[in-house]
């Protein structure tokens, strides 16, 4: 797909989103893959970079209004999730997975329904760090499965980073990746903005 001057891009979703954006400035895109989608297309082409650290798909639900909606995207991207297994294990806080992916659904249909956009739902993603790490996995595999679930079922394009950048890490090590294993190096967000415009056929 190309896109053109009609277009504005909105990423959404949590730290790995974020990258450091300066929240004062509308136009900024932090330092991630947001930035790097940009600079992969026209000049022409709006992107916004909505996302906030620590968020977790409550957070994302209560500032949908404001923060998606009120832009009229043409595309909405998110990236959540991988909060909302991590305050599992650090805080002891739940967010059961039916629930999660309830609230994703409602978030896409909003988009798609109120503002037409095409829908782009980026996987999230976890490169263990460390061996208590790997206890995630019994969260985050069934919060994956509901993140495509959510997807299919909104007709948004699942961008498959879990897999890129498992991909990747065979190559490269997963420190090379996400040192703290779920937090990308540039490499690691260039992986998933690759993956990115592959998966809207943005590339070539």
């Amino acid at each position: 797909m190309r896109f053109t001057r009609e277009d504005r891009l909105l990423f959404v979703g949590d730290s790995v989103t974020d990258c450091g954006r300066d929240r004062e400035d509308p136009a900024s895109l932090g330092d991630g893959y947001v930035r790097l989608v940009a600079d992969s297309l026209p000049p022409s082409v709006t992107v916004l970079n909505k996302g906030i650290n620590g968020h977790r798909v409550r957070d994302l639900e209560a500032r949908w209004t404001d923060d998606v909606l009120a832009h009229g995207p043409t595309a909405v991207t998110v990236l959540i999730g991988i909060n909302d297994t991590w305050r599992r294990y650090d805080q002891g806080l739940p967010s059961p997975v039916p629930d999660f992916e309830a609230t994703l659904g409602r978030l896409l249909a909003d988009a798609g329904e109120k503002c037409g956009a095409r829908l782009f739902v980026m996987v999230p993603f976890l490169l263990p760090a460390d061996p208590g790490q790997e206890a995630w996995f019994e969260d985050l595999g069934p919060r994956t499965e509901a993140v495509l679930r959510a997807a299919d079922a909104h007709g948004a394009t699942p961008v498959r980073t879990d897999l890129a950048l498992r991909r990747a890490a065979r190559e490269h090590g997963a420190a090379a990746l996400a040192p703290d294993g779920v937090h990308p190096s540039p490499l690691g967000h260039r992986v998933l903005a690759e993956t990115w415009l592959t998966a809207a056929g943005a590339t070539g």
